[in-house]
């Protein structure tokens, strides 16, 4: 599965507020490629499962960045980048699918790089409020980071100058950032931005995220006053930074955290959304339901009435409940004991490879601010042994990953990377290196990973027993709450896995730059965010590869961590639902759930 979260310090996130950030882990239908059939009165109920639980309605904060999160956001229209109610999605290609049922979009100049999005007439949000450019302006003033003023530390994420970060962002405000204030429509239907720089993925962003009107009443002002501050506040500037805005901060602080859910809430303004698909039901730890939009007038609505997704940690419970009947389709975690399980069900099982990869990263602070002990923890990790303990049984033909940034599905890029990174060194342990460089020492390492995850579980024991023969004392900092626990300085060393939404280059500053979004061990190099800024703004292929090849050299130069594998992925069914079909995007088995329909 996917697997990923937080940060809120100078968060800069996936332009579009998640354009295509990463994510936190765990053929198509024969209908066209828009979207399903909306005239379909079939109803019913199909029920999936999945392995990370449900925590937020927002999940393009850095602390609700799952993968789950995400799903939801996508089938609801409301998670600021790629979904079902805004300007694009992609298609089981990862080619961008515009949603031309809710606007368009178009470049108008390339010089300078200028791009207009038109929303279509009489678009409402599902608590019949209108959706217009307000919205669009809104979620621009998200993903750009256009009033902030402050200046963060690099280790730390504490402002340093007395501005103000507003909005924090699991992805990067990178692209968004050298824009002017938009142009608006007079029919207030459109919005205009111009980028100050060319912008590598300018045609990921999709200008609708939360509403503006809910927003604006989080904030204490009507909708009409909050758009009326946004086109009055001066641009930030951390030169110079001003006092705190008092409406825009308590606009800011409840998109940051009010939509992070324990129970179903009882505020529906949490509920509002632009696509298919609406929240109905939620409880904690076990299951979200969603209904059909009434408001919704698009092209993919789907045939059946409402979607279950419980929350299974466990593959095996998984398995058993698809073939008990409690659920019609699972994505469970990829194992040769699942892929067992479900042939011994007579399930249908649809597998591929994820655009998701595990690793080890580590703090830079405390224990592992000496590079020596860095390097020495490094030569530890058995990541062969991990891999054929963990991906071999499903992908015969696996290796270990030696690219932060490139898999091995991108052939020569790939092949350059790991020639250039030499993290094929780390294959086996070397067990008197590691012990040279400590000269005696023993450093206690906390190692926090998610212990409701078999793979994560083994992994972990796999690195504890290998660490400690060459004297590191390891802690088990192993937590089923990890994700909320990133960046939080309570461990050293860190095992999880990034889910990448298939297109966008936004993943480059949400980890690698200092202080962005998914920046989770403090990792801070001026050589790198140099050329992770260069790589924003390069649109030619080779040169932006080259760029990835020298960030993916110098992270590991720095010993930034381990890369250990790419992610098998599995989703399957039971035969009740048909149109399951694989995707290894972010999004996983909900990528096309608006056109699932009930056999039979």
């Amino acid at each position: 599965m996917s697997e990923f979260t937080r940060r809120n310090r100078a968060l800069t996130a996936g332009a579009g507020v998640a354009i295509a950030a990463l994510a936190l882990a765990g053929c198509t239908t024969t209908q066209d490629s828009n979207g399903g059939d909306s005239g379909s009165s079939e109803g019913g109920t199909i029920t999936i499962a999945t392995t990370n639980a449900f925590t937020s309605f927002n999940g393009d904060t850095p602390e609700a960045n799952l993968d789950t999160n995400g799903m939801v956001g996508y089938l609801t229209g409301v998670s600021g980048g790629l979904g079902l109610g805004g300007f694009l999605r992609l298609d089981s290609d990862f080619s961008v699918l515009p949603n031309t049922d809710f606007g368009t979009y178009e470049t108008v100049s390339e010089d300078p790089l200028t791009v207009k999005y038109t929303l279509n007439e009489g678009l409402t949000w599902s608590d019949g409020e209108p959706i217009n450019a307000d919205d669009m302006l809104v979620n621009w003033a998200i993903s750009s980071g256009y009033y902030d003023d402050a200046v963060l530390d690099a280790s730390t994420g504490d402002v340093t100058n007395g501005g103000t970060q507003y909005f924090s962002l699991a992805g990067s405000t990178a692209g968004l950032d050298t824009t002017s204030f938009p142009e608006i429509g007079d029919d207030n239907m459109s919005m205009t931005i111009t980028y100050g720089t060319p912008y590598v993925d300018y045609e990921l962003f999709n200008p609708i995220g939360k509403p503006a009107h809910v927003l604006a009443e989080k904030a204490g002002v009507s909708e009409a006053d909050f758009i009326e501050l946004l086109n009055t506040l001066p641009e930030g500037n951390p030169e110079a930074p001003v006092e705190t805005n008092a409406t825009l901060k308590a606009a800011a602080d409840f998109w940051n955290t009010g939509y992070d859910v324990t129970s179903m809430p009882t505020d529906e303004s949490l509920l509002v959304a632009s696509g298919p698909f609406i929240v109905t039901d939620f409880t904690a730890e076990q299951s979200i339901t969603l209904g059909k939009n009434p408001e919704y007038t698009g092209d993919m609505s789907p045939a059946y009435d409402q979607l279950i997704i419980r929350f299974i940690g466990d593959s095996n419970a998984q398995v058993t409940a698809l073939q008990n009947g409690e659920v019609q389709a699972i994505q469970p975690q990829a194992s040769a004991d699942t892929l067992t399980a479900l042939e011994n069900a007579n399930a249908t099982v649809h597998s591929g490879d994820q655009l998701a990869y595990d690793h080890v990263d580590l703090s830079f602070g405390g224990v592992f601010a000496d590079a020596n002990v860095r390097e020495a923890f490094l030569k530890t990790i058995p990541r062969q042994q991990i891999l054929e303990s963990i991906v071999t049984p499903v992908n015969p033909e696996a290796e270990v990953l030696n690219s932060q940034i490139f898999l091995p599905t991108d052939g020569d890029q790939y092949t350059t990377a790991v020639e250039a990174s030499g993290y094929d060194q780390y294959t086996e342990p070397d067990i008197e290196g590691a012990k040279a460089l400590l000269a005696g020492a023993t450093p206690t390492v906390r190692i926090l990973y998610n212990t409701n995850n078999p793979n994560r579980v083994d992994s972990f024991r796999a690195i504890q027993q290998s660490a400690q023969q060459a004297g590191f004392v390891i802690e088990d900092a192993g937590s089923p709450d990890w994700s909320s626990l990133l960046g939080s300085g309570s461990y050293d060393a860190s095992i999880f896995g990034w889910v990448s939404p298939g297109a966008g280059n936004a993943a480059l500053p949400q980890i690698f730059k200092t202080g962005g979004g998914g920046n989770y061990n403090n990792y801070s190099n001026a050589e790198v965010d140099a050329l992770v800024d260069q790589s924003q703004v390069t649109v030619d292929a080779d040169e932006l590869a080259d760029l990835k090849v020298q960030i993916d050299a110098a992270t590991a130069q720095d010993f930034y961590g381990l890369p250990l594998f790419q992610s098998p992925g599995l989703f399957a069914d039971n035969g009740s639902v048909t149109g399951v079909t694989y995707f290894g995007g972010q999004t996983g088995i909900v990528w096309n759930a608006q056109e699932w329909t009930l056999a039979g």
